[in-house]
């Protein structure tokens, strides 16, 4: 697996749960919508500031962790 370059933890930023580029949003959140049924460009337009590399790494991340 290529390294994940988008996922970051602070603990100044949601508890330091994994979250997108330092951003507020969580792992969590997107790996949630995308198992919900919302398509990638729903995500995006809800989220404007993400781009679709941000999603397929939260969704290798939790991959990852499952595993």
């Amino acid at each position: 697996m290529k390294p994940l370059t988008r996922i970051t933890l602070n603990p100044e930023i949601m508890g330091e749960k994994p979250c997108i580029r330092g951003l507020w949003i969580t792992v969590g959140t997107l790996v949630g919508l995308v198992a919900s049924g919302h398509s990638i460009d729903d995500v995006l337009t809800a989220y404007p500031y993400l781009e679709s590399a941000d999603i397929y790494e939260a969704l290798a991340y939790a991959v990852w962790r499952a595993d």
